[in-house]
């Protein structure tokens, strides 16, 4: 039996600063909403304005979860301190497993023009929290577009969607991370995991209706459970879809270190201080 999603809560991004003062909408991370078991944050950074973002954001730590960086526009090049670098251009995602822990840094590539695109972070299970990091670098070519009904678009970033499996692979909470383009008037019927977290947040375009319910731009609504998604547009939009399996553990969270337990955090805190990551 379909049962179908309607939104349950509705989130409005929030203007903040981040890294070195990076001017960015915080969606998910706030008061509002400040997780969406395993999502721990949903930031949106867009700016044609350099002295919004050329600071960029210097080496710091991350222990215990992933973060996901999906850029639209731009050029943000990456490095750590295991020696891994790269250069994040318009449609690539980076799919970053932090795992036991690890130093990098994000900065612009360019002195002007316009930086969009987001970041995400998922926690990872108890049982991985102490994995070795590892990347996932994903050029725009390696990801496929598929047309799955008249008038829509996606980028299928992780997940399967008509035929075609997103090339992120590998993660805990089995992601689904879709970027829908719906063209005025379209309409999209769209499977889901039934007891999976999601969301949609409109991020181009005036208006989106999810669930028979309209969401605005810069606007997230939080999904019930599911199996199915309807997405329709009156006029041109352009919506992020995320979804993913919740992990149901205890969360202890201090900055950029996330566990299950406050013991946990005070021994990060203290690795970190001796240079082990």
């Amino acid at each position: 039996m379909t049962t179908q999603r309607h939104i349950v809560r509705r989130v409005t991004g929030m203007d903040t600063a981040d890294g070195a003062g990076v001017k960015l909408k915080r969606v998910i991370g706030q008061p509002a909403l400040d997780m969406l078991d395993p999502f721990l944050l949903l930031d949106e950074f867009r700016s044609d304005q350099a002295g919004d973002y050329i600071e960029g954001f210097p080496e710091h730590p991350h222990r215990g979860f992933e973060t996901v960086t999906y850029m639209l526009a731009g050029r943000m090049r990456h490095g750590d301190n295991h020696g891994n670098t790269g250069d994040l251009g318009p449609g690539s995602v980076q799919w970053m497993t932090a795992g036991r822990g690890i130093l990098h840094s994000e900065m612009p590539q360019q002195e002007e023009g316009l930086m969009w695109g987001f970041q995400l972070w998922v926690n990872l299970p108890a049982s991985d929290k102490m994995i070795e990091p590892r990347y996932q670098d994903i050029p725009p070519g390696d990801i496929p577009v598929v047309h799955p009904a008249e008038g829509v678009t996606v980028r299928v970033v992780a997940g399967e969607l008509a035929g075609a499996k997103g090339p992120v692979a590998g993660v805990a909470t089995e992601p689904v991370y879709l970027d829908i383009s719906l063209a005025p008037g379209a309409r999209l019927d769209l499977a889901l995991p039934d007891e999976h977290s999601a969301f949609a947040y409109v991020f181009e375009g005036e208006a989106a209706i999810v669930g028979g319910e309209t969401l605005s731009r810069s606007e997230l609504g939080v999904l019930s459970k599911g199996s199915s998604v309807t997405l329709a547009a009156n006029g041109h939009t352009r919506v992020l879809l995320v979804a993913g399996r919740p992990l149901k553990e205890p969360v202890a969270r201090y900055g950029p270190f996330v566990m299950n337990t406050t013991a946990q955090i005070h021994e990060a805190i203290a690795d970190f201080r001796a240079g082990t990551f």
